[in-house]
């Protein structure tokens, strides 16, 4: 491929880079909302959340990508730019599948803890805060980052706007080239690449917080061989 071919790519990654950031983001902010909202003691609440949780998983991210563009603007009489588009697309629907990852870390903390912190007479926002959150977070990153990975192969969606992205650039190298298999090959190829730095980012971070709970995976203890031999 020429240069300019090549910056055409570049650019496409770099667009996908921060429309992943940007809806990573909005995804992180609406799973831990929505997601301690379907804890809450009020059913009303629960309810709201629940059906947030419903409507966003059972559409198709890529109709309501469209439907932010193309449908809800003039409604509104405005125009959102085809970044802030995707990414509240993006975000508001895998949000909804990040939601139920945090409800059921909230829900797998040894019920002893809520009670202690309950016997210690702390609101329930300080259970929450000081009790439930430091011991749910850690067994929260493996699937948040399976979900960050498919939130980066959705951002592919974005290129029915015209968005030049990863997946948009390609192909039009492809067209200007007339190939197919090379330019698609590099492009899984890229996807990789990004997929795998963020998966180690997220297994790095999961060490971490686990170090810092004091759940840090136990090495394998090797037992001595008796003295003298066996019987």
């Amino acid at each position: 491929m020429t240069s300019g071919l090549w910056e055409l790519v570049f650019k496409g990654i770099w667009t996908t880079v921060q429309l992943l950031f940007f809806s990573a983001i909005l995804a992180a902010a609406v799973s831990f909302v929505v997601g301690v909202l379907r804890t809450h003691r009020l059913w009303i609440v629960r309810f709201l959340a629940g059906f947030y949780t419903e409507v966003f998983r059972g559409t198709s991210a890529l109709v309501m990508i469209f439907w932010v563009f193309f449908v809800l603007p003039p409604a509104f009489g405005w125009q959102l730019v085809p970044m802030w588009a995707g990414t509240l697309a993006l975000g508001l629907t895998y949000g909804a599948y990040g939601s139920e990852i945090v409800r059921g870390a909230l829900k797998a903390v040894d019920p002893a803890q809520q009670e202690g912190g309950i016997a210690l007479s702390f609101t329930p926002w300080q259970r929450m805060r000081l009790i439930l959150l430091p011991q749910a977070v850690p067994e929260m990153i493996p699937p948040f980052s399976n979900l960050l990975v498919e939130l980066l192969k959705g951002t592919a969606l974005v290129s029915v706007m015209g968005m030049g992205d990863l997946a948009f650039s390609g192909n039009l190298v492809r067209l200007a080239l007339q190939e197919s298999a090379g330019i698609y090959t590099y492009l899984l190829l890229i996807y990789f690449v990004i997929a795998f730095l963020l998966t180690r980012l997220m297994r790095g971070l999961e060490k971490k917080l686990k170090a810092g709970v004091g759940k840090e995976p136990t090495r394998e203890v090797k037992v001595p061989e008796p003295v003298g031999g066996g019987v």
